[in-house]
């Protein structure tokens, strides 16, 4: 029919025109369409709230504005954009340290051996063990205006950061993290770093946040909270001594004004390894508070 020979001569084209002589191409196509798009996909999910996205809009701004510029015939404007441009290439390995580092670390962490390996039943309750303590700990300070800052160390390894405190390794418990944030007691002016479930060190210093565009009411402690988070995979817990509210830090993104129930579902989304373990840690701590 005449209708299937036009389809069959367009379709044959856009064959042509894509360089495609069989199936084969076609299904290396399809092969690299999805890598680039999943690459693209992680890249803007490493990038989201955190300062490089501030940077790649900047990057946007000077193409399109040089664009326009050879559009208007702007040659002046033009050149000096084009070589603005150039010296952004080379600057590109400063500007993305962090997410760069971060990048690296999360391609060469143990996401292959976690895939292929789940953690044992007794290391999933250590760990919900765990959040429930933090939790415990961080409502009491919310409720009593007690500052807090409590580091939960990830695969970035961050010796260096523990290194700075006061060694404990000591199992977590409300209870110890209560007695560390006191104030006026010798431990409570710092961070607390937890790691594989234990109290590693407590009075520890941290990198503080470059972004300068962060709200003036966020203190120190939020401060220092993003800066960890920026260089780390760490997630970072801040109860804010002024206002009470329960935050959390995270791949230089910051979360506020969170409940007990919400910091709860934060922690056990970043920490337990299977969506069904955070189900039944939710589902359980929901029925306990319905039945008290």
């Amino acid at each position: 029919m005449p209708g299937n020979g036009r389809i069959g001569s367009i379709f044959g084209y856009i064959m042509s025109f894509l360089g495609l002589t069989g199936p084969l191409d076609i299904i290396r196509m399809l092969i690299e369409i999805s890598v680039v798009s999943y690459v693209v996909f992680k890249v803007i999910q490493l990038v989201r709230e955190t300062r490089a996205i501030q940077l790649v809009k900047g990057l946007l701004f000077i193409l399109v504005f040089s664009k326009l510029s050879q559009m208007m015939g702007l040659k002046t404007i033009a050149f000096l954009l084009q070589g603005a441009l150039q010296i952004f290439g080379f600057g590109l390995i400063v500007l993305f340290q962090p997410e760069l580092r971060r990048a690296l670390e999360k391609l060469g962490s143990s996401g292959f051996k976690d895939f292929m390996i789940r953690k044992d039943s007794e290391e999933r309750l250590r760990i919900i063990a765990t959040i429930e303590s933090i939790v415990q700990a961080c409502a009491a300070f919310s409720k009593d205006y007690i500052g807090a800052l409590i580091i939960i160390e990830r695969e970035t390894k961050i010796g260096d950061i523990i290194n700075t405190g006061t060694q404990i390794n000591a199992l977590v418990s409300s209870e110890l993290l209560g007695n560390i944030f006191t104030p006026k007691t010798p431990l409570h002016d710092g961070a607390v770093i937890i790691s594989n479930n234990t109290i590693k060190a407590a009075a520890c210093y941290l990198p503080l946040t470059q972004n300068a565009g962060l709200s003036r009411e966020l203190g120190t402690r939020h401060r220092a909270a993003l800066g960890i988070t920026e260089v780390s995979d760490a997630i970072a817990v801040v109860v804010s001594e002024e206002s009470g509210k329960i935050s959390y830090a995270h791949n230089g993104g910051l979360t506020r004004s969170l409940t007990p129930d919400m910091l709860r579902k934060a922690l056990s989304k970043f920490l337990l390894e299977s969506e069904n373990d955070r189900k039944l840690f939710t589902f359980r701590k929901v029925k306990k508070n319905e039945d008290a």
